[in-house]
């Protein structure tokens, strides 16, 4: 006897597959920090190479460092949370 598994079903399967790959989750999505980098910095008229564009592409990735951190610590509270009170949902 042969088992029969619809293409749709494997292809879709495959599909989540690789579409779960991209996903990390280090990753902070754009919209949550603003536009590009590279454009935020252009946009207060800083020219490529300068001190002031290194000291602007540097705050920017304090502040994305802020932003990740804030979600671990979130992601860690809420962790210790439900271990501590398991009654309550």
């Amino acid at each position: 006897m042969r088992f029969k598994v619809p293409k749709h079903f494997i292809v879709l399967t495959l599909a989540a597959l690789v579409l779960s790959a991209c996903a990390r989750r280090s990753d902070i999505p754009v919209s949550d920090l603003g536009d590009d980098d590279d454009a935020i910095c252009h946009a207060n008229n800083v020219v490529v190479g300068s001190p002031e564009y290194v000291a602007c592409r540097k705050d920017r990735d304090v502040v994305r460092s802020n932003a990740a951190s804030r979600v671990d610590r979130r992601q860690r509270n809420l962790g210790e949370y439900m271990l501590n009170n398991p009654d309550r949902p």
